[in-house]
Order: C-alpha cells, then structure tokens, then sequence
C-alpha cells in the first residue's frame, strides 16, 4: 500500500493566493530532491492553469538544480523525470511519487508507493485536505504529517 505525507505548510502566507504559490514552491523544491534521488515524479494539478504555473516555477531553477520536467503529452516519447499533469488518466508511465496539488484524491493515487500532498493554513484549503486526508485513509493508504513550523525543511 502507498504511504501518503501530508506537509503542514507554516502560516507565512498573507492571503489565498500567497498561499498557493507557497505550496507550489515546496512542491517543485520536492521534485527536485526526487530528481536528485533517481525518482521519477508525477505532480498532478487541479487544471491546466496550475499545471501550467507549476513548469513555470520549475523552469525558474537555477541553472544548477535544473529539474528536467515536461506537461503531460509533451516532451520525449518516455517522459521525463518529471512529468506534470492534470487529467484523471495520471502518469505517462509508472512513476515512484506522486505530488497531488488537486482538491481531490486521483483514482491513480494508489499506483505510486510514496504521495505527498498539502495542507495550507487558509480556513477553506484546510477543509479541502481534510477531505482528502479521509479520502486516502478509505483507499487503505497509510498517512503520516508533518508541520513544517515544528519541523522545517532545512
């Protein structure tokens, strides 16, 4: 069964919007630390707008920490390290992490070993992963936290 981390994003955002694009970040600096560690990573998006938002940031990297990544459909026939989407069908191929930015659990979830997802401090996004939270639980899927105001990242 797939283990599921949900990162409890700090309360620095100022708004909504502010919010999301933290979440954005740490998602592309996730995906990055999979590319370095040989995983192949799938970041699903709610819609082609986020998905969109999300290539951007990745191709903001430093020339250095370049995450090969392409949207789903384009790039190289075998995909690469990174690939990012947004239809209910999932990856290209299989692929070891999933990173769901969607409002809901994919169908696919349960064909990666390790998903990561987000819980924001914004009243109506932490409905929303709660709501996901149940909804991995009821795939079987074991879910662990973790705050990133007790437990930063670096």
């Amino acid at each position: 069964m797939p283990n599921a981390l949900f990162y409890v994003m700090p309360d620095e955002a100022n708004s909504p919007t502010e919010a999301t694009l933290q979440v954005h970040r740490l998602a592309c600096e996730l995906a990055q630390d999979a590319y370095v560690n040989q995983q192949l990573v799938y970041v699903h998006t709610q819609d082609r707008e986020q998905a969109y938002a999300v290539d951007e940031l990745l191709w903001q990297f430093e020339p250095n920490s370049f995450v090969p990544h392409n949207l789903k459909g384009e790039g190289p026939l075998t995909g690469a390290p990174v690939e990012i989407g947004f239809d209910s069908l999932g990856p290209n191929k299989n692929r070891h992490l999933l990173i769901n930015l969607a409002d809901q659990v994919p169908s696919f979830a349960v064909n990666f070993g390790q998903i990561i997802d987000f819980v924001t401090n914004d009243a109506g996004h932490k409905t929303i992963a709660r709501d996901r939270y149940r909804q991995y639980k009821s795939l079987g899927v074991t879910l662990s936290t973790r705050d990133l105001t007790k437990q930063p990242l670096n």
